[in-house]
């Protein structure tokens, strides 16, 4: 049985902790979840029933092994929280609810990722690190996303898309096959993707469009 902590006690990790609590219901003692970490609550506050052990500094004192999740769904503070962990006791599963289905053993997933219950994979997939899948997501064929996107409730991806580093998309975003979405883009709840996107900009609507520019 693998020791397992969260990153983040607000409502993600709590969620994230519903996908372990699967995943032992399916596989007995596969973790033993010991808590949250959080910087932004005061260490010893119960959540859950679950002790927040501390923030980065607690967690980078671990002297044993310990599987940490990050329950971030920001791709810049995510990675901020990322630069800070030196332990060499620390390693980043991905989490995959039970109820996922991932439909080809050609699909290639990277450490850190967090895929919640009802999302659907398909075939000839390449998934970065730390990415996010929130609840009934469907990523069609051949598509190819990035380190640390995150993909809100309900999105769907058709096939052949690319998905830069670092893109947000929000609850219940289409979008069309043979695109491609920028670093750093955040598109906007209920957006219709259906021609590529810029990097570092924020488009909503349907179709979707950009309606500003940011710095990476």
């Amino acid at each position: 049985m693998k020791n397992i902590a969260i990153f983040g006690a607000g409502g993600f990790g709590r969620e994230v902790k519903t996908i372990i609590d699967a995943i032992n219901k399916q596989t007995p003692n596969t973790y033993n979840f010991i808590g949250f970490y959080d910087d932004g609550i005061k260490k010893d506050t119960i959540v859950n029933g679950f002790p927040v052990l501390g923030g980065v500094e607690d967690f980078n004192k671990v002297i044993s092994n310990l599987e940490l999740v990050i329950a971030i769904g920001d791709s810049a503070v995510k990675k901020k929280i990322i630069e800070k962990i030196d332990n060499k006791f620390i390693s980043f599963p991905s989490l995959i609810h039970p109820k996922v289905s991932i439909s080809s053993d050609d699909v290639k997933l990277g450490k850190g990722c967090i895929i919640c219950e009802g999302t659907i994979i398909t075939c000839n997939i390449i998934i970065g690190n730390f990415v996010v899948f929130n609840l009934m997501c469907t990523v069609g064929h051949d598509t190819v996303i990035e380190d640390f996107c995150a993909f809100m409730p309900a999105v769907n991806i058709s096939g052949e898309v690319v998905v830069r580093e670092s893109v947000y998309v929000g609850t219940g975003v289409k979008i069309i096959n043979l695109l491609e979405i920028g670093k750093n883009t955040i598109v906007g709840a209920g957006a219709v993707v259906s021609k590529s996107l810029p990097a570092n900009c924020t488009a909503v609507g349907i179709p979707a469009k950009p309606i500003k520019f940011h710095n990476s």
